[in-house]
């Protein structure tokens, strides 16, 4: 089945001719459902877990969310990761899921891989056309503009986050209105030249 997951950016030709297509991903970072979108769809890593865990549950259970993200992720061009959200630093849990963030991202650079950080509100942005939209707006308007069944919110992020990352290679999933595209200006984009001559 043909679907807009099938959609990659095409790099710049070069004199040996064309490049091979772009791959991109895009990753929401949790604790309890991380979620991932590659080429090949989206998914989501779940996790169960108490604060009250001992040091080395809860480190087992990062290695074994970046192992299956960097599994899912596999070998791309960019990968689109969700920032930081300041405001639910006050939450329980906010150390454990900036090491998580920190580890998986680090995993990324030490692969090579190009890294995009959205920030929340850009992905809200992106999705709604408002950057405080909450989750289940972004889970509706991912549906409706990519034709995806996405059975929860952290994919729906993901997937936004993949076609933020291939708007800004030139090639969008699906059209978004201008208002939308504006949020691609508030993220942290690497060099495009690094992404594109991978």
């Amino acid at each position: 089945m043909t679907t807009l997951f099938d959609v990659e950016a095409q790099a710049a030709p070069t004199a040996a001719g064309p490049r091979p297509r772009l791959r991109v991903a895009g990753l929401d970072i949790s604790l309890t459902g991380t979620g991932v979108a590659t080429l090949g769809g989206t998914t989501c890593i779940r996790t169960k877990g108490r604060r009250a865990d001992s040091i080395p549950n809860r480190r087992a259970r990062q290695k074994h969310i970046i192992t299956t993200a960097l599994t899912e992720i596999g070998t791309v061009d960019l990968a689109c990761v969700e920032g930081p959200s300041h405001a639910s630093m006050a939450q329980a849990g906010h150390h454990d899921l900036s090491g998580l963030w920190w580890c998986l991202v680090g995993a990324l650079v030490d692969r090579g891989i190009p890294v995009a950080v959205i920030p929340p509100m850009s992905r809200a942005k992106y999705a709604t056309g408002k950057g405080n939209s909450r989750k289940a707006a972004v889970l509706d308007a991912a549906q409706k503009r990519y034709g995806a069944i996405l059975p929860n919110d952290n994919e729906a992020d993901a997937l936004i986050l993949r076609a933020m990352g291939l708007d800004w290679l030139g090639v969008p999933l699906a059209e978004v209105p201008d208002g939308h595209r504006a949020a691609l200006a508030g993220v942290q984009w690497p060099d495009r030249e690094v992404v594109t001559t991978r």
